[in-house]
């Protein structure tokens, strides 16, 4: 097991390291001098090559990297082109904690809707209830957020009037956005516990455990379920990563104070340092996610870590 581990530990870390090279690198050739945005247009020469020095502007590109990603990993961002040597890290840590919040709402709401209605039209194959459950299924998958927040919006917030229209710093608020972030996820795990679930309860395993009198069930719990849930947990897992990176829309529309909202502010400011941490963090939240993963698949199933030692 801790072979295991380790060799997944170093496939996260290289994999970060790699992504840390391209964002760094795509932030340093980006169009724009960081020193005219930090100072001005009418700084005076010397002043603006005091600050390119300080910031080691001068430097090789390779030398800025390494620099850079030994104060990254000791909490120190860099400052903000657009707020003008403001601190990146202190203000991506007062966003990141709504953003967590309105990711684990969204990924309960994944949760709760997606593994009862896969599990229902699993256990009804071929009936009414599991052509209305793909059904539904397909139109989470389809419609994007964009289209369906705007219906959520109108619907709970402007007619039955049971959410405000914008996030007012209240976690209750936050379950319609999250209700919108968790639409298509909840399809994609529906779907997944469909297709998994028919295909696990079909073994033969199975069906020898209900010839022998075994209710559906303990059947369900203890022979099928554990087999199953393996690959419904990549699909929550690769759903809980993005998740975890920010919305950009949903923040916006719902002006929500979140990494996602800044995201969309650094964007449109060219604040290339924002966007770098906000792209590693949310990278590294992604992997991190993806680790825990892989690591309760081989929790779960004892041959993968035995393959994975081979």
């Amino acid at each position: 097991m801790i072979r295991f581990l380790l060799r997944r530990l170093g496939m996260a870390l290289a994999t970060l390291l790699v992504l840390s090279l391209v964002t760094f690198l795509l932030g340093a050739m980006a169009p724009g001098d960081p020193v005219q945005l930090l100072l001005g247009e009418k700084a005076s020469p010397a002043r603006a090559n005091a600050l390119r020095r300080q910031l080691r502007l001068d430097a090789p590109i390779l030398v800025r990297y390494a620099d850079w990603l030994g104060r990254f990993v000791q909490g120190d961002f860099g400052v903000s082109f657009a707020r003008r040597g403001e601190k990146v890290a202190p203000s991506i840590l007062r966003r990141y904690p709504v953003t967590l919040q309105l990711a684990l709402f969204a990924a309960g709401i994944a949760v709760a809707v997606g593994l009862p209605l896969g599990l229902v039209a699993a256990l009804n194959r071929e009936t009414w209830i599991d052509r209305a459950a793909t059904i539904t299924a397909l139109m989470g998958i389809s419609i994007p957020s964009f289209v369906s927040l705007p219906l959520l919006v109108l619907v709970f917030a402007l007619n039955l009037r049971w959410f405000p229209v914008t996030y007012e710093q209240q976690p209750w608020q936050l379950l319609l956005p999250a209700l919108a972030l968790g639409l298509r996820p909840a399809a994609l795990i529906a779907r997944m516990t469909r297709a998994s679930f028919i295909e696990t309860l079909g073994q033969d395993y199975v069906r020898t455990a209900r010839a022998k009198g075994l209710a559906w069930g303990p059947t369900i719990l203890r022979h099928a379920g554990k087999n199953a849930v393996i690959p419904i947990l990549t699909v929550l897992g690769t759903s809980v990563g993005y998740l975890l990176g920010g919305s950009f829309v949903v923040e916006s529309i719902f002006g929500i104070p979140g990494v996602g909202q800044l995201s969309v502010l650094a964007i449109s400011g060219r604040d290339y340092p924002v966007i770098q941490a906000v792209t590693l963090l949310g990278a590294g939240a992604f992997i991190s996610v993806n680790l825990l993963v892989d690591l309760l698949y081989g929790f779960l199933d004892p041959r993968l870590r035995a393959a994975s030692a081979t």
